[in-house]
């Protein structure tokens, strides 16, 4: 796959974790901020997963997992 895919999932990681520092950090936007940041990151995670398939019908799985 793309090695300019990767680096966009990177910059977005990035890009969302720089927006929820600027967010107002209340007890209510904690966990919604934890978990933003979490899922941004695991759509990387997910797509170099796919990387690593058994087949095209495991890549083309993991890769509907990373867009969802």
């Amino acid at each position: 796959m793309s090695q300019e895919l990767e680096d966009r999932f990177h910059i977005y990681a990035k890009s969302v974790r720089n927006f929820c520092r600027k967010v107002k950090w209340d007890i209510i936007n904690r966990e919604y901020i934890k978990q933003v940041i979490r899922s941004s990151g695991s759509v990387n995670a997910n797509y170099t997963e796919a990387l690593d398939d058994l087949g095209k019908a495991d890549e083309k799985m993991k890769i509907k997992i990373s867009r969802r």
